[in-house]
């Protein structure tokens, strides 16, 4: 009875000794991570599914900054889909092989930096729409826009796979036993890393934002000041001014809402010269990650009119009619 008991433990009974033991939960407690995890890796990629579909379909929405919203939301969709091995790993067993443990973490890792350097993309958006609104149109072009996404991309997987090397060329190798999932974190990649994905984004992003918003400010006072003698000309640029502090506004809120759920992670990295990180014990860490995923999608709704309407019109199959990415929203 004890042997079966003790059996029952590991991830792989078989290999007796050799194998990893489960981290037992209450009952409760474990069909209750299922059911948390499954549900926002479903809300997740479906809400950024149809975000996605959004901004591709529709032409009206191919702008610059809704490029930058497709970007986050393909980043997004893509962790939502890689929380499909967190809910596996509730019991904290591996049972995908050392390769896709390698794998899973350097994606993980890739599409949390292109969501870090999307946020810097949109930061900088925003700085030249209401710092220099004469230059946007100049400056800011799809075809621009369109290459700093992509490189934005390929050097995260790049920086990624350079970084974790030898985790990819020894495979398991800092495994203890079967089952286990581990990727150690030298100080060196540990601390470029805490430059190149936390550091300098966010003080990119903290010192443009507090210039947007210095600005957006001045110039509020200043139409509030100056209302009553604007001509037709001027209406229409006020208008305009308010469109771009909205647009400002709302991405502010999915930045700031961003960096509250990755400052814990590197909280934890700014804290110790080296970590070893396994993916059961850092489910609390990497579980943030996967919220704010989900919560980007719900920003949009509660912010953005066309996408509560483009989320009808998907969802009421109207956008399967003829003509359907020309309408206006």
């Amino acid at each position: 009875m004890m042997e079966t008991l003790e059996e029952a433990e590991l991830c792989f009974p078989h290999l007796l000794n050799a194998s990893c033991k489960k981290t037992l939960h209450p009952r409760f407690i474990s069909t209750l991570m299922y059911i948390a995890l499954s549900i926002i890796c479903v809300l997740t990629t479906t809400l950024n599914l149809l975000v996605f579909i959004s901004i591709s379909h529709y032409k009206q929405l191919h702008t610059p900054t809704n490029l930058l919203l497709l970007s986050l939301a393909l980043s997004d969709f893509s962790i939502g889909l890689l929380m499909v091995f967190q809910v596996v790993l509730v019991e904290g067993c591996w049972y995908l092989g050392d390769a896709m443990c390698a794998f899973y973490f350097v994606l993980d890792y890739t599409f949390t930096s292109a969501s870090i350097g999307t946020m810097v993309l949109i930061s900088i958006d925003r700085y030249v729409a209401i710092c220099h609104p004469l230059w946007y149109c100049r400056v800011i072009t799809r075809g621009r826009m369109e290459l700093s996404v992509s490189l934005c991309w390929l050097l995260s997987l790049l920086f990624h796979c350079v970084r974790f090397r030898e985790n990819l060329e020894y495979l398991g190798q800092f495994n203890s036993c079967v089952g286990q999932c581990v990727l150690v974190i030298d100080y060196v990649s540990g601390f470029v890393d805490l430059i190149m994905s936390f550091l300098g984004p966010v003080t990119v992003i903290v010192v443009l934002y507090l210039r947007v918003f210095t600005v957006a400010v001045s110039q509020a006072r200043a139409v509030r000041t100056h209302v009553k003698s604007f001509t037709l000309q001027c209406s229409v640029k006020v208008v305009n001014l308010r469109s771009e502090m909205k647009a400002a506004r709302t991405l502010g809120v999915v930045v700031v809402v961003f960096l509250l759920c990755v400052c814990p992670y590197f909280c934890i990295a700014l804290s110790g010269q080296s970590m070893a990180l396994d993916s059961s014990s850092s489910a609390l860490i990497i579980f943030l990650f996967y919220f704010n995923s989900c919560l980007n999608p719900l920003i949009y709704a509660a912010f953005y009119p066309w996408f509560r309407k483009t989320i009808r019109l998907i969802v009421t199959l109207q956008i399967l009619e003829p003509g359907s990415c020309d309408t206006v929203l």
